[in-house]
């Protein structure tokens, strides 16, 4: 399973590609348009391409696999530089057979050899296998992330008790 950098002629398959990933995130809670952010990641998955921070893992020439990353640079003072890997994604059929693991790790290294220090991802948070994948390759909890929905009514308050 060699992992190599992405082409601007594969742009395509990456996005559509991206639109599966996203389609499968839908049942685990995500607000992210599948269809109506097609140009949007398009865009986005070429600068990326162009900067050589998508890797793809192939079988037989085919695109089985991606990973999408950069470094972020803050504007605050911090003790870490951060890399973000901001897409993993394996086709279903591909699955459990390391390459999720190997597009990550040389995702990792790649962030590392650009002066990250630490790497950060999101994964929903009832996504209970990609979560288990990633404690499994290292990855712990750093940050919460919580939402509400506002303008509806939800549940009762916390000192309501009629």
């Amino acid at each position: 399973m060699p992992i190599e950098p992405a082409a601007l002629d594969e742009l395509d398959i990456l996005v559509d590609l991206w639109v599966d990933l996203a389609s499968e995130q839908r049942p685990h809670g995500t607000h992210v348009r599948r269809t109506e952010n097609r140009t949007t990641m398009r865009e986005r998955l070429a600068r990326h391409v162009v900067d050589g921070s998508v890797l793809v893992d192939r079988t037989d020439g085919d695109i089985v696999g991606f990973v999408s990353f950069e470094r972020t640079d803050s504007d605050v003072s911090v003790d870490a530089v951060r890399g973000l890997v901001s897409n993993l994604y394996v086709v279903p059929g591909y699955r459990g057979a390391g390459r999720g693991a190997a597009l990550l790790a040389a995702a990792e290294t790649a962030l590392r050899e650009r002066g990250a220090d630490v790497v950060q991802l999101e994964v929903m948070a009832d996504n209970a296998r990609a979560l288990s994948f990633y404690f499994d390759q290292g990855y712990a909890e750093h940050r919460y992330v919580l939402q509400k929905r506002v303008g509806v009514e939800s549940h009762t308050k916390a000192n309501d008790h009629d």
